[in-house]
């Protein structure tokens, strides 16, 4: 840890922020390979360890005695194995992530994505986020945990989430069969949704959007002869790996019209999968180039940058690697997935006293194969 580095403050909490997360882990492997607590699914796969993950593992360290996670055992069935045991009487949810070919990935979820929304609430800054005001949800719905996410994070800032209608799979169909004429009309017509909804008096004032939905978005009332800040938005948590410092510059200077002080608009990127729940984002500023780091939500995810050819070897600070997730809650339990994405690891700072991840972008050993659709 560049110790030379980090103030004595921020050792501290460093140190701190490693207990926790190592008593943290303990807690979490206990659960979820107990007999009596456990799912289905690592009672059944502890019979492949050559270790006792109850005895054996103690600290966050030790997660790297257990093989990499494989997003093969996610797809298909039963979904139900990965319901740990002691949920088994609780309503559950399951979300999916990707199914642009063959089967989706899915992970069952009963409280996950509340909690990670609430704590997620509590870095929003109620200047531009104002309590009581009502959402707009511009992003994937269908079987995505982003909908019911946003749409709690509205009802625990007091407020109603407003949602379009968005197949991000119809989309990528269309990519691939280079319809692009029909991806510029599907784009249009979700577009078209959100106008209607922040121009028909329903108080809309914060929004979640994804980059190149923001970027229409704008570009669409800017043709109606309005601006996002004219009807009314003035705080945006946005998401998704398109997020760039080039992108930022752009949206804030030119499509906002200014920084939060001069248009009135604040937008917070946030980096996040059905797996993980939600990275938030330094403060992005022009003196910092808009630089955008991202700090997982410790100890329920940790993200680490790895080396491309050691997934158990973290890079130097500054330095570019994969980004490895480790997730480690009650409802859900995943050690080491080598995640689809890349970029450098970045230094703890106060706020968020554990490493983070900037320049986040897909992993360059198959960039060329990931289609990016309309979001």
């Amino acid at each position: 840890m560049a110790s030379d580095t980090l103030t004595p403050e921020v050792e501290a909490a460093v140190k701190a922020a490693k207990d926790r997360l190592d008593a943290h882990t303990y807690e979490i492997v206990q659960w979820h390979f107990h007999e009596s607590t456990g799912c289905p699914f690592w009672l059944e796969k502890k019979k492949e360890f050559n270790f006792d993950p109850l005895t054996e593992v103690k600290t966050f360290d030790d997660l790297k005695k257990f093989p990499l996670f494989e997003d093969e055992w996610l797809r298909g069935g039963p979904v139900r194995r990965w319901v740990p045991q002691a949920f088994a009487d609780k309503p559950i949810y399951v979300f999916e992530t990707g199914g642009t070919t063959g089967i989706p990935k899915s992970r069952i979820a009963i409280d996950d994505f509340r909690t990670d929304y609430s704590l997620f609430s509590e870095t929003l800054p109620d200047q531009y986020f104002p309590k009581g005001a009502n959402w707009l949800m511009l992003g994937p719905s269908g079987p995505r945990r982003l909908r019911l996410a946003v749409e709690h994070l509205a009802q625990v800032r007091g407020g109603i989430s407003f949602c379009i209608d968005l197949d991000p799979r119809w989309v990528i169909k269309l990519i691939k069969k280079g319809q692009m004429d029909q991806l510029e009309a599907y784009k249009k017509h979700c577009i078209d949704q959100a106008i209607t909804i922040l121009t028909a008096g329903h108080d809309v004032k914060c929004m979640f959007g994804t980059p190149k939905l923001i970027e229409s978005l704008c570009l669409g009332l800017e043709e109606k002869g309005t601006t996002l800040a004219e009807v009314g938005i003035t705080g945006i948590f946005s998401g998704g790996t398109e997020f760039t410092p080039q992108w930022t510059r752009y949206c804030i200077e030119e499509l906002f019209g200014g920084g939060p002080e001069e248009s009135g608009i604040y937008m917070t990127p946030t980096y996040g999968n059905t797996l993980m729940g939600l990275a938030c984002s330094k403060p992005v500023t022009p003196d910092d180039g808009y630089k955008i780091s991202y700090y997982a939500p410790q100890p329920r995810a940790v993200t680490e940058v790895v080396s491309f050819d050691d997934p158990n070897e973290p890079v130097p600070y500054g330095d570019t690697g994969r980004v490895k997730l480790t997730t480690l809650t009650k409802e859900f339990f995943v050690p080491g997935f080598l995640e689809r994405d890349e970029g450098e690891r970045e230094m703890p700072y106060m706020q968020y006293p554990w490493e983070g991840v900037s320049g986040v972008r897909p992993f360059h050993g198959f960039a060329s194969s990931t289609t990016v659709g309309v979001y």
